[in-house]
């Protein structure tokens, strides 16, 4: 099937005016104030070690019910060994989202506004989980470039982006498998299949990948979720970004196979959808997070 910009659009309206199929649990509202850190590293050149960059990334969430979530984050150099073009703050993301779910079956989000990689546009995700260890996921997009690095540079929404794939999750062992391939920011196409063991409050996955740009690649990632684990029910919350992650590529190719993010603390073993709505993969595991009225403990 092929997709053009209209045909987004047009999708992307209709499910915005779309009533919840399900009367959504009534999320109260809430602001959410984090920061956490980047650290980007690369030996590319002959004579010198590494080179270092290193950003505080200050956001904030409101929460304003009924699924819908307002999301930002800056960047604030703090170290530059990259050049002037990443010396400036500057605002990284600015995203409005909703979710819809069918019973519990079929999860829906929709994203639009400023998204990672200097992207912006509308995005859709979609997750169908089949039963307790199949689950089948897509994800499409439009963008356009935009960066606020040097100056205002934007550039018009017109490059259409896709994946899809299966997840396969062993829940004795804690073990997920994920195979994905499609269309990526920068034009190549590809597949991509990953091995993640979840721990508690910590990820670990091997990945391999095949692009018609980059060829064959691979590496491993890691997701630590941070404490505090337990956070006092506030109408405005203040804490640390909720996680790190690191992701070694044995070639270090910046263009293969890279996507957007619509969320600041966006990972692979959290997922896109609100986890009291999907109970599928590491989400069956204990929450790396509990809330409690008038603060205290689980």
């Amino acid at each position: 099937m092929e997709w053009n910009k209209k045909t987004i659009l047009l999708a992307a309206g209709m499910l915005v005016g779309m009533p919840a199929l399900r009367s959504q649990e009534m999320v109260k509202p809430k602001v959410e104030i984090f920061a956490g850190a980047e650290l980007h590293y690369q030996d590319l050149f002959y004579g010198k070690i590494y080179e270092v960059l290193v950003n505080l990334t200050p956001g904030v969430k409101w929460n304003m019910g009924r699924q819908w979530k307002l999301a930002g984050q800056a960047i604030v150099p703090v170290y530059n060994d990259y050049g002037g073009r990443y010396k400036k703050v500057r605002l990284n993301m600015a995203v409005l989202s909703k979710e819809w779910d069918w019973n519990g079956s079929q999860f829906l989000k929709i994203s639009g506004g400023l998204f990672g990689r200097e992207r912006y546009g509308l995005d859709l995700k979609w997750m169908y989980p089949v039963n307790r260890w199949l689950a089948i996921d897509a994800q499409a997009g439009i963008t356009g470039f935009c960066s606020m690095a040097v100056d205002w540079e934007c550039s018009k929404m017109e490059r259409v982006t896709g994946q899809a794939g299966m997840n396969v999750y062993l829940e004795k062992v804690n073990t997920e498998f994920r195979l994905h391939g499609g269309r990526y920011i920068y034009e190549d196409y590809g597949v991509m299949a990953e091995v993640m063991r979840h721990f508690r409050h910590c990820t670990v996955g091997v990945y391999a990948q095949y692009s018609d740009k980059g060829k064959e690649n691979g590496g491993f990632k890691v997701v630590m979720m941070i404490p505090p684990y337990k956070r006092k029910a506030r109408k405005m919350q203040v804490r640390p970004a909720s996680n790190f992650r690191l992701t070694y590529d044995i070639m270090a190719l910046v263009y293969d196979m890279k996507m957007y993010t619509t969320d600041p603390e966006e990972n692979e073993r959290e997922g896109h959808f609100d986890r009291s709505c999907l109970q599928w993969g590491a989400n069956r595991m204990s929450p790396d997070f509990s809330v409690k009225e008038g603060g205290g403990g689980e």
